[in-house]
Protein backbone atom coordinates (compact mmCIF):
# COMPACT_ATOMS: atom_id res chain seq x y z
CA UNK A 1 0.00 0.00 0.00
CA UNK A 2 1.24 3.51 -0.71
CA UNK A 3 1.06 6.57 1.67
CA UNK A 4 -2.29 7.54 2.84
CA UNK A 5 -3.46 11.12 1.05
CA UNK A 6 -3.72 13.36 4.31
CA UNK A 7 -7.75 13.57 3.32
CA UNK A 8 -8.31 10.11 3.90
CA UNK A 9 -6.41 9.71 7.54
CA UNK A 10 -8.23 8.48 10.02
CA UNK A 11 -7.35 8.40 13.50
CA UNK A 12 -6.24 5.26 15.40
CA UNK A 13 -4.03 4.92 18.33
CA UNK A 14 -2.82 1.82 16.29
CA UNK A 15 1.17 1.81 15.09
CA UNK A 16 0.87 2.80 11.32
CA UNK A 17 3.15 -0.26 10.39
CA UNK A 18 0.98 -2.90 12.39
CA UNK A 19 -2.19 -1.39 10.97
CA UNK A 20 -0.99 -1.97 7.01
CA UNK A 21 0.16 -5.08 7.94
CA UNK A 22 -3.29 -6.23 9.17
CA UNK A 23 -5.18 -3.72 6.26
CA UNK A 24 -2.77 -5.70 3.31
CA UNK A 25 -4.60 -9.18 5.22
CA UNK A 26 -8.04 -7.57 5.06
CA UNK A 27 -7.95 -6.92 2.00
CA UNK A 28 -6.78 -9.97 0.71
CA UNK A 29 -9.30 -11.57 2.71
CA UNK A 30 -11.93 -8.99 0.90
CA UNK A 31 -10.86 -9.76 -2.53
CA UNK A 32 -11.39 -13.57 -2.11
CA UNK A 33 -15.26 -12.28 -0.59
CA UNK A 34 -15.75 -10.49 -3.64
CA UNK A 35 -14.23 -13.49 -5.84
CA UNK A 36 -16.19 -16.01 -3.64
CA UNK A 37 -19.27 -14.30 -3.96
CA UNK A 38 -19.19 -13.69 -7.85
CA UNK A 39 -18.42 -17.60 -8.28
CA UNK A 40 -21.31 -18.14 -5.82
CA UNK A 41 -23.99 -16.23 -8.06
CA UNK A 42 -22.58 -17.72 -11.31
CA UNK A 43 -23.04 -21.12 -9.81
CA UNK A 44 -26.80 -20.00 -8.41
CA UNK A 45 -27.40 -18.34 -11.87
CA UNK A 46 -26.09 -21.91 -13.53
CA UNK A 47 -27.03 -24.61 -11.64
CA UNK A 48 -28.73 -27.54 -13.13
CA UNK A 49 -29.95 -31.16 -12.52
CA UNK A 50 -32.59 -32.81 -9.94
CA UNK A 51 -32.02 -30.26 -7.06
CA UNK A 52 -32.20 -27.18 -8.74
CA UNK A 53 -34.26 -25.70 -6.29
CA UNK A 54 -32.38 -26.58 -3.27
CA UNK A 55 -28.86 -25.86 -4.59
CA UNK A 56 -30.32 -22.60 -6.18
CA UNK A 57 -31.76 -21.20 -2.69
CA UNK A 58 -28.75 -22.59 -1.09
CA UNK A 59 -26.15 -20.46 -3.26
CA UNK A 60 -28.17 -17.54 -3.13
CA UNK A 61 -28.34 -17.46 0.87
CA UNK A 62 -24.82 -17.85 0.88
CA UNK A 63 -24.03 -15.12 -1.85
CA UNK A 64 -25.72 -12.55 0.44
CA UNK A 65 -24.16 -13.76 3.10
CA UNK A 66 -20.74 -13.34 1.66
CA UNK A 67 -21.78 -9.89 0.03
CA UNK A 68 -23.00 -9.15 3.78
CA UNK A 69 -19.71 -9.32 5.17
CA UNK A 70 -17.88 -7.44 2.00
CA UNK A 71 -18.80 -3.65 3.71
CA UNK A 72 -17.69 -4.81 7.50
CA UNK A 73 -14.75 -5.64 5.93
CA UNK A 74 -13.55 -2.87 3.69
CA UNK A 75 -14.64 -0.30 7.18
CA UNK A 76 -12.73 -2.03 9.57
CA UNK A 77 -9.42 -1.33 7.04
CA UNK A 78 -10.58 2.65 6.76
CA UNK A 79 -11.33 2.23 10.80
CA UNK A 80 -7.65 1.73 11.16
CA UNK A 81 -6.29 3.91 8.74
CA UNK A 82 -5.86 2.74 5.64
CA UNK A 83 -7.14 2.39 2.27
CA UNK A 84 -9.33 -0.92 0.56
CA UNK A 85 -9.96 -1.77 -2.65
CA UNK A 86 -10.83 0.32 -5.29
CA UNK A 87 -11.82 -1.69 -8.65
CA UNK A 88 -12.47 -5.61 -9.99
CA UNK A 89 -8.29 -5.12 -11.33
CA UNK A 90 -7.40 -4.17 -7.42
CA UNK A 91 -9.72 -7.68 -6.65
CA UNK A 92 -7.80 -9.82 -9.46
CA UNK A 93 -4.20 -8.92 -8.27
CA UNK A 94 -5.37 -9.71 -4.63
CA UNK A 95 -7.95 -12.92 -4.86
CA UNK A 96 -6.43 -16.34 -4.07
CA UNK A 97 -9.77 -17.73 -4.71
CA UNK A 98 -9.92 -18.69 -8.52
CA UNK A 99 -12.71 -17.95 -11.29
CA UNK A 100 -14.36 -20.22 -12.97
CA UNK A 101 -15.17 -19.48 -16.27
CA UNK A 102 -16.53 -23.11 -17.39
CA UNK A 103 -19.23 -22.93 -19.82
CA UNK A 104 -20.96 -25.47 -17.88
CA UNK A 105 -20.14 -27.11 -14.56
CA UNK A 106 -22.05 -30.16 -12.71
CA UNK A 107 -23.96 -29.39 -9.67
CA UNK A 108 -21.57 -31.54 -7.60
CA UNK A 109 -18.22 -30.06 -9.06
CA UNK A 110 -19.99 -26.90 -7.85
CA UNK A 111 -20.31 -27.56 -4.49
CA UNK A 112 -17.21 -29.07 -3.82
CA UNK A 113 -15.29 -26.33 -5.67
CA UNK A 114 -17.27 -23.44 -3.73
CA UNK A 115 -16.40 -25.98 -0.29
CA UNK A 116 -12.91 -26.06 -0.76
CA UNK A 117 -12.88 -21.61 -1.63
CA UNK A 118 -14.78 -21.00 1.64
CA UNK A 119 -11.98 -22.92 3.15
CA UNK A 120 -9.43 -20.82 1.57
CA UNK A 121 -11.36 -17.80 2.87
CA UNK A 122 -11.34 -19.56 6.42
CA UNK A 123 -7.46 -19.70 5.99
CA UNK A 124 -7.23 -15.46 4.87
CA UNK A 125 -9.45 -14.84 7.83
CA UNK A 126 -6.97 -16.79 9.89
CA UNK A 127 -4.00 -14.86 8.30
CA UNK A 128 -6.33 -11.80 9.45
CA UNK A 129 -6.93 -12.89 12.80
CA UNK A 130 -3.12 -13.64 13.28
CA UNK A 131 -2.12 -10.06 11.97
CA UNK A 132 -4.18 -8.26 14.19
CA UNK A 133 -3.74 -10.10 17.27
CA UNK A 134 0.15 -8.89 16.42
CA UNK A 135 -0.89 -5.67 15.98
CA UNK A 136 -3.10 -5.54 19.35
CA UNK A 137 -5.53 -5.11 16.99
CA UNK A 138 -8.43 -6.44 19.49
CA UNK A 139 -11.42 -4.84 17.47
CA UNK A 140 -10.36 -6.71 13.87
CA UNK A 141 -9.27 -10.03 15.94
CA UNK A 142 -12.87 -10.15 17.53
CA UNK A 143 -15.06 -9.30 14.31
CA UNK A 144 -13.19 -11.55 12.11
CA UNK A 145 -14.34 -14.60 14.67
CA UNK A 146 -17.99 -14.28 13.47
CA UNK A 147 -16.67 -13.99 9.56
CA UNK A 148 -14.63 -17.26 10.33
CA UNK A 149 -17.69 -18.90 11.86
CA UNK A 150 -19.76 -18.01 8.83
CA UNK A 151 -17.45 -19.14 5.84
CA UNK A 152 -17.16 -22.59 8.16
CA UNK A 153 -20.71 -23.05 8.44
CA UNK A 154 -20.84 -22.24 4.76
CA UNK A 155 -18.13 -24.86 3.99
CA UNK A 156 -19.79 -27.80 6.02
CA UNK A 157 -23.53 -26.94 4.14
CA UNK A 158 -21.89 -27.44 1.09
CA UNK A 159 -19.85 -30.54 2.78
CA UNK A 160 -23.39 -32.19 3.27
CA UNK A 161 -25.48 -31.19 0.61
CA UNK A 162 -22.77 -33.27 -1.87
CA UNK A 163 -22.90 -35.91 0.15
CA UNK A 164 -24.38 -39.35 -1.27
CA UNK A 165 -26.75 -41.51 0.30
Amino acid sequence: MTDINPALDTPTDLARNDTRTVADALNAALADSYALYLKTKNFHWHVSGPHFRDYHLLLDDQAAQILGVTDAIAERVRKTGNTTLRSIGDISRRQSIKDNDRDFVSAADMLGELRDDNLTLVERFREVKQASEDAGDNATSGIVDEWTDQAEERAWFLFEASRNG
